[in-house]
C-alpha cells in the first residue's frame, strides 16, 4: 500500500524535473536566436526545403539552406559540427556530402524533450531524402527536433513542396514566388528564407511566439511515419522544424488521433512549452483561444494579447 501511495508522487516529481529540463532546452534556444541576432542582425532563417541541408560555407540569412536549427549551432557550442562539410566553396563535393551525412546521423541533447524520447537517431523517409546540394542519400537513422519554429498564421502548406532548386547557383532564378509564404505573406519569425529583424516584431518581443513544441502521434515517435516527424532537423524548411498557428491549428497534448500537421503541442499534459521572442519561456495551455493562439504566432498584426498564464 505505501509503494501504491508513493509511486504516483515520484512519477509527478520525475515528470515535473522532466517540464524543467524541456523549459531549459527552449530557453537554450531562444538565447541562441538572440545571439544569432546579436551577431547577423537578424533572427536564423528556416532554410530552403527539407531536400537541402546545412552548409557552412553558405553563411547565414536567405542564402543558407539548412534549417534554423542547423544555424544555431554556432551558438549552441556546436560550431565544429556546423562546420562539417566546408570546403570553401558552395558547390557539391565530397567533402560537403560527406560532411553533412555525419551531421545529419548526430543527435545533439537540446532539441529533444525528455519526456518524449531518448536524444539518439531515428529512422527517416529513404524515398524523399536528398544529401548537401541535392544528391540522394538512402534511408537510415538521423538526428530529429522535438522543438519547432513559428512561421506565423499563415497557410501552413507555404513551408513544404515536393520542387526545389537543382543547385545553389539555379537559387537566384528559381521561382521563390510559387511560395505560399510570398503569395500569402509569412507572418510569423522564422519561415523558409526568412530574415526577421528585431525591428519588425512590431506585437512586441513578449507578445511573440518563437520556437515551441511540437506535437507528434505517440505511435510514431521511433519512426518516420507521421509527416511531421520523417525528415532531419538540419534540412530546411519543413512540417518537421515549423509549426503554425493558423486558423483550425490549435495545439494538442500527443495522443493517437488523425493527422495534426504542422501543429504545437508535446506530450506533457495541460500546457506545452514556448519560448517567446524576448528569450522568457512560458506553459501555455492546450485550452488556449484560438484567436488568441493566432495572433501570438503574428508577429505584426498589432493584435497585442495577454499572456498571463
Amino acid at each position: 500500500m505505501l509503494v501504491g501511495l508513493l509511486l504516483p508522487a515520484v512519477q509527478q516529481a520525475r515528470e515535473a524535473a522532466r517540464v524543467m529540463q524541456c523549459n531549459n532546452n527552449l530557453r537554450n534556444l531562444a538565447l541562441a536566436c538572440h545571439n544569432h541576432e546579436s551577431s547577423t542582425r537578424k533572427f536564423p532563417s528556416g532554410g530552403w526545403t527539407p531536400h537541402w541541408d546545412g552548409d557552412p560555407d553558405c553563411g547565414m540569412g536567405a542564402n543558407q539552406p539548412g534549417a534554423w536549427c542547423y544555424s544555431l549551432l554556432p551558438f549552441l557550442e556546436q560550431n565544429a559540427l556546423y562546420q562539417l562539410g566546408a570546403d570553401g566553396g558552395n558547390t557539391k563535393s565530397t567533402d560537403q556530402i560527406n560532411g553533412a551525412e555525419e551531421r545529419d546521423a548526430t543527435a545533439v541533447g537540446v532539441f529533444y524533450c525528455p519526456s518524449r524520447r531518448a536524444t539518439k537517431t531515428y529512422p527517416i523517409l529513404s524515398d524523399s531524402q536528398y544529401q548537401a546540394n541535392n544528391t540522394y542519400t538512402k534511408g537510415g537513422n538521423y538526428a530529429k527536433t522535438d522543438y519547432v519554429a513559428n512561421y506565423g498564421s499563415a497557410h501552413a502548406s507555404g513551408q513544404a513542396q515536393s520542387y526545389t532548386p537543382s543547385s545553389v547557383d539555379a537559387v537566384e532564378k528559381y521561382a521563390w514566388n510559387n511560395d505560399k509564404e510570398v503569395t500569402t505573406p509569412a507572418n510569423g519569425v522564422i519561415f523558409k528564407r526568412s530574415e526577421v529583424t528585431l525591428g519588425e516584431i512590431r506585437d512586441g518581443t513578449s507578445n511573440t511566439y518563437l520556437i515551441g513544441e511540437k506535437y507528434i502521434q505517440p505511435e510514431h515517435y521511433e519512426n518516420a511515419s507521421f509527416t511531421d516527424n520523417n525528415f532531419i532537423l538540419w534540412r530546411g524548411a519543413d512540417n518537421d522544424n515549423h509549426a503554425s498557428t493558423y486558423p483550425g491549428r490549435l495545439p494538442l497534448q500527443d495522443r493517437s488521433m488523425g493527422t495534426y500537421n504542422h501543429r504545437f503541442g508535446s506530450c506533457h499534459s495541460g500546457a506545452f512549452g514556448m519560448a517567446f521572442c524576448d528569450g522568457s519561456v512560458r506553459r501555455i495551455p492546450y485550452s488556449i483561444e484560438e484567436e488568441t493562439h493566432q495572433n501570438l504566432g503574428n508577429r505584426r498584426d498589432m493584435k497585442v494579447v495577454s499572456v498571463d498564464f
